[in-house]
């Protein structure tokens, strides 16, 4: 399952917003099928009943692209967005090319683990330090302890709060009523 960041859009707030319009319009409208106001390069039919599969799993809401920008734009408004900036560039990581790996370990590193990263994540001292060890020599898993950590930590924090979220509340709403 590798899903690197170049399939993601540009920013996601930019696709959030995108995805709001594209929601409202929607909502407002009896014809489910219609094509979303995407760029052309993701052009794609949105399913209005998508919502309501997000509640199922953290995964599903991961899996799905429209999820995946709805969810980190509430993290921005959350000021996490450091968490899924992190597990996405440790899916992507994963799917580097050997000889890539130690550079974007470093960046990856550098970015979000290391004392005085810009988007530290917040991870205990042990979970740190065996990071660290591995970047001594950087393999497609040097990552994973930190990863599920993080991981874990928006399943059962951030994931919740969005399902709260009155953006969401209102989704599936208009979702279950058509």
């Amino acid at each position: 399952m590798c899903r690197g960041l170049d399939s993601l859009p540009t920013t996601c707030l930019e696709r959030a917003k995108e995805l709001k319009a594209l929601f409202g319009s929607l909502l407002q409208k009896t014809d489910h099928s219609i094509t979303g106001q995407c760029k052309k390069s993701d052009k794609q039919r949105f399913n209005l009943e998508e919502p309501l599969k997000w509640k199922e799993s953290f995964d599903k809401l991961l899996r799905s692209q429209n999820g995946l920008c709805l969810f980190r734009a509430f993290l921005v408004s959350e000021f996490s967005e450091e968490n899924i900036a992190f597990y996405l560039a440790c899916e992507d990581y994963k799917c580097s090319k050997p000889s890539k790996m130690a550079a974007k370990a470093k960046k990856i590193f550098d970015e979000f683990i290391g004392s005085d990263a810009p988007r530290e994540v917040n991870l205990d001292h042990i979970t740190k330090a065996i990071t660290a060890a591995n970047m001594e020599s950087p393999t497609a898993s040097c990552f994973d302890l930190a990863r599920a950590k993080i991981y874990t930590l928006m399943e059962k924090d951030c994931y919740p709060r969005f399902l709260k979220s009155s953006t969401y509340l209102e989704l599936s709403r208009k979702a279950k009523t058509g």
